[in-house]
Order: structure tokens, then C-alpha cells, then sequence
């Protein structure tokens, strides 16, 4: 239930491609959600890459702390909110979580804000 598998990275380069290109998106900050919709036969909802910009945080540890954090909040929340909301839906999508803000915040933050986004992206997907 609170897994993270390979199966829910997304690695696919040209669907990396078209989310950026083709994709929605909208600002809960301090993440920049883009996500659009796929007809992927996998046995996930959804796929989702994590991205901190290495402009903002100059060395790794400091991207690689902040990576860890939004994919421990995200395993944490996606079952109750977005996973359930795409089953019923029966739809399944590519998101990327991209990082905006200019410090590291603390997970409890973290968290916070991904059960709010996860919420909104819900609202989003059903409009």
C-alpha cells in the first residue's frame, strides 16, 4: 500500500517529453505540478518524476534531501487522495513534481502542501 515501486517512476524519455510539452499545469507552491493524461497499459495510475533544479541548490545533497522528502510525502499520501480518485475515474496519468522554492523546507511542510496539491490535482484532473 505505501510503496514506491519502479513501476510509478517515470522513465519513459518521449512521455517525459509530451508531459512538458502538451501537459497542464498549475502552481501549489512550493511544487509546480504538470501532469496530462495517458492510455498506458501499466498497473499503475499514475507516474510521476520529481525534479529539483540544480541552478537553485547548487550541491547534490542538498537536491538529493529535497527529492527524498517529496517522495516520502508523496508515498505516503497518493493511495488515499489521487489513487483512488484515478480508479474511479478510470483514467491513468504522467505528473511531474517540480520543486520551486528558494530554501529546503521541513517534511512536516512537505507533506502538508503534497496532501493539499494531491487534493487540487483531483480537482483538476475531473474539470
Amino acid at each position: 500500500m505505501y510503496t514506491f515501486k519502479k513501476e510509478e517512476r517515470l522513465c519513459n524519455k518521449k512521455l517525459i517529453e509530451q508531459l512538458y510539452h502538451n501537459g497542464s499545469s498549475f502552481l501549489c507552491y512550493p511544487y509546480k505540478v504538470t501532469w496530462i493524461l495517458t492510455e498506458s497499459a501499466d498497473s499503475v495510475p499514475a507516474q510521476v518524476v520529481f525534479s529539483v533544479p540544480k541552478k537553485r541548490f547548487k550541491h547534490s545533497v542538498d537536491r538529493n534531501q529535497i527529492k527524498r522528502r517529496m517522495r516520502e510525502a508523496y508515498r505516503l499520501n497518493k493511495q488515499a487522495t489521487l489513487y483512488s480518485f484515478l480508479a474511479e475515474q478510470n483514467k491513468t496519468i504522467a505528473l511531474s513534481l517540480g520543486y520551486v522554492a528558494k530554501d529546503i523546507i521541513p517534511f512536516e511542510v512537505a507533506q502538508k502542501k503534497m496532501i493539499k496539491l494531491l487534493g487540487q490535482l483531483c480537482v483538476e484532473i475531473g474539470k
